[in-house]
């Protein structure tokens, strides 16, 4: 191994992950600063895809909201993020699910992986 990726590696939070794909609908549990206050917010939706490695990896997620489609990329190690919670895995055949982007209504449904 290079000494680069054994520094990253140290560098790297051990902060508890659970391992989700694209496909998943989680919810994101992330702190927000207002002032001298910080509060918790949620953002829940689909993951469209996981991108990059080690202190770089990112998400993006996918909602919608009042029928506005909202997306948010998130890094996989920020100290934003309180807690990750997995909703449903969903049973997709891509890594990247961007065509979710043209589909509306039942056609944007994502088939749910079933349990053995």
């Amino acid at each position: 191994m290079d000494l680069t990726s054994e520094i990253a590696k140290e560098l790297l939070p051990s902060s508890e992950i659970p391992s989700f794909k694209a496909g998943d609908s989680i919810t994101v549990f992330y702190k927000i600063k207002e002032g001298d206050k910080e509060r918790i917010q949620f953002f829940k939706g689909d993951v469209l895809q996981r991108r990059g490695s080690g202190a770089t990896e990112t998400f993006t997620i996918r909602k919608i909201s009042n029928g506005i489609a909202v997306e948010r990329i998130f890094p996989v190690n920020s100290p934003s993020i309180d807690k990750i919670e997995i909703n449903k895995l969903g049973k997709v055949r891509r890594a990247r699910i961007f065509y979710l982007r043209d589909l509306t209504g039942k056609k944007a449904r994502i088939k749910e992986l079933k349990k053995k």
